[in-house]
């Protein structure tokens, strides 16, 4: 199979396409033949070694972690799916190998769910690592009818599929966002607030006692949750462990496959969409990687096979 893959740590330059034969399935497992395959910044920090600490690598890598795609096989012990079925996946392995980006991939059936009718090939591939987050941390903090929530970057990739989850639980929702982004928080249902110097005045002229939920999705900000934060409120982010010493939660999305049909319910429903900015060919995924490091882009990355 064409696959693009790394045999060292580095930046783009260290990926390559190569020829590689079908993985191994195994049981409880199925091969996915790949349509598309989203590009999100855990693929380009892991190639640069940034979880070095976390996780095994096993060279070649292929990188990637989102797809979308058909059943081509499946495993022993798999009665869910057949080969055929359209699905989807944060196919995340418990080491760093044989990742997404490549015409075949394989998955555990824990991790897998049923593609929307809705989405095409290339927002179903964008909904699942960056979907579960937010739905993870807004679930898992109780998030309701009766809640506020202040959602630390709402216009991001996290944020925005964020912003529409929290809705959709019946909560008032506030997004920090740059002002030229103000009117997408809007269009997903939120209230945009400035970020930068005195955040926190802004937040409490629109919520006087605090928001009951504060979901932090870009890092450096835990002085003003705190500082807003209701008397009664829960917290959690995702990119700042000091939040653990504030009777916070620290965050990381788990691949749970019941999680993202559940998103996919919501996007059939109308009430989720995912924003894709740009795709990109399987051989170009340096440049796809380089687009994403670059932070600006206003929808998923997406590498279509």
């Amino acid at each position: 199979m064409r696959a693009m893959a790394y045999e060292t740590y580095g930046g783009t330059e260290v990926l390559a396409e190569i020829r590689l034969p079908l993985p191994k399935l195994g049981p409880g497992e199925v091969l996915v033949r790949v349509k598309c395959a989203a590009v999100n910044p855990v693929d380009w920090k892991i190639m640069a070694g940034g979880l070095d600490g976390l996780m095994d690598v096993i060279y070649p890598v292929i990188p990637g972690w989102d797809v979308a795609g058909t059943v081509e096989r499946v495993g022993i012990d798999v009665p869910e799916y057949a080969e055929g079925d359209e699905v989807m996946a944060y196919a995340r392995k418990d080491y760093v190998h044989g990742g997404t980006f490549a015409e075949f991939v394989t998955v555990p059936v824990r991790a897998l769910a049923h593609k929307p009718a809705s989405l095409d090939w290339a927002e179903a591939a964008g909904l699942p690592l960056a979907g579960l987050t937010a739905y993870q941390v807004l679930t898992r903090l109780g998030t309701g009818k009766d809640d506020t929530v202040l959602i630390h970057g709402a216009a991001g990739g996290v944020g925005s599929l964020a912003v529409q989850i929290a809705r959709s639980l019946g909560a008032r929702v506030i997004g920090t966002a740059s002002p030229r982004n103000h009117d997408r928080v809007r269009e997903l249902g939120g209230e945009p607030v400035a970020y930068g110097d005195g955040l926190a005045d802004r937040v409490r002229a629109l919520v006087p006692d605090g928001p009951t939920v504060v979901a932090d999705f870009v890092g450096g900000v835990g002085s003003v949750t705190r500082e807003v934060l209701h008397n009664d409120g829960r917290h959690a982010s995702i990119a700042d462990p000091s939040v653990l010493g504030s009777g916070g939660e620290w965050m990381w999305v788990r691949p749970v496959g019941s999680d993202l049909a559940a998103l996919g319910k919501l996007a059939d429903s109308g009430q989720l969409k995912v924003p894709v900015a740009k795709t990109f060919p399987l051989a170009e995924l340096a440049a796809a990687f380089e687009l994403s490091q670059g932070g600006h882009t206003a929808g998923k990355i997406v590498v279509e096979l």
